[in-house]
């Protein structure tokens, strides 16, 4: 019944995923946080962003392969930013597994960052300008501040990081939208990648949901997630073909603002 609940729940979030071109990790947190939650699961938040940044991963690794055979690729740029990342998804493990980083701080991280992402997409639907850009290559100060601050948020809030590393690569270093989302997906993938297997090698851990576990990642619960997700992105891109892309990001707007909502209710 779980596993058949986790599948519908990933075809939604595949679905919306695509409809709004968004990486999975915004959606995977807050349904692994109300169902780890609703399951009375010890450790609610490692647990939930451990699980997520897995889900992140598979969908990472899609997205780039995607972006290698549109020969979209920036391999060295990517790396760069995904290596920093990969420090900073460290450091913010560490105020992940301290004291301080309680259930309320947790879900008011990941509701700040769900409501400046909703302000991101509803002023880019509403406006017409298009951003100055430069052919400049991202270097090892602006990889180590891009990818850094994009690990350590993936860290507190398990999501991919890619909320910031596009925004800072594009509005930030001028950078053509195009090249800063392929070398944000590579960077995602190590950041996730790195940040799922520091989780699951984390001892003391408590049992999860699952049989399927290692550290504070169950796999038992990510993989329904993910295959829903595969079968439902298929949809909400054929979907979103039908809507212009500033009501798609008006749309997302409204829907990461009621998420938002959602988890700071869930722990009220």
């Amino acid at each position: 019944m779980l596993f058949l609940l986790l599948l519908v729940l990933g075809i939604i979030t595949g679905i919306l995923a695509g409809l709004f071109g968004i990486g999975g990790g915004t959606l995977f947190t807050p349904i692994l946080f109300i169902v780890f939650s609703s399951l009375g699961v010890e450790n609610v938040v490692p647990w939930t962003i451990g699980t997520s940044l897995f889900c992140t991963f598979t969908a990472a690794l899609s997205s780039t392969i995607q972006q290698f055979n549109e020969k979209n690729s920036y391999l060295i740029e990517g790396v760069k930013v995904g290596l920093f990342g990969a420090a900073g998804v460290y450091a913010g493990k560490l105020v992940v597994t301290s004291d301080f980083y309680t259930e309320l701080v947790f879900v008011t991280v990941f509701a700040i960052l769900l409501l400046f992402v909703s302000i991101m997409f509803l002023r880019r639907g509403k406006s017409n300008k298009t951003i100055a850009t430069s052919l400049k290559n991202v270097g090892i100060k602006s990889s180590s501040l891009t990818g850094g601050g994009g690990g350590f948020i993936a860290a507190l809030a398990g999501v991919g990081g890619g909320v910031v590393i596009v925004p800072v690569l594009n509005l930030g270093y001028k950078l053509p939208i195009l090249k800063a989302v392929s070398i944000s997906s590579l960077a995602v993938l190590l950041i996730s990648l790195s940040g799922w297997l520091q989780f699951a090698f984390l001892s003391g851990t408590v049992s999860g949901i699952t049989n399927y576990t290692i550290g504070f990642v169950d796999f038992g619960t990510g993989l329904p997630l993910i295959l829903g997700a595969f079968a439902g992105g298929l949809i909400g891109v054929r979907v979103g073909r039908y809507f212009t892309q500033s009501r798609l990001q008006i749309g997302f707007s409204i829907l990461a603002f009621f998420v938002a909502v959602l988890m700071v209710w869930s722990v009220l």
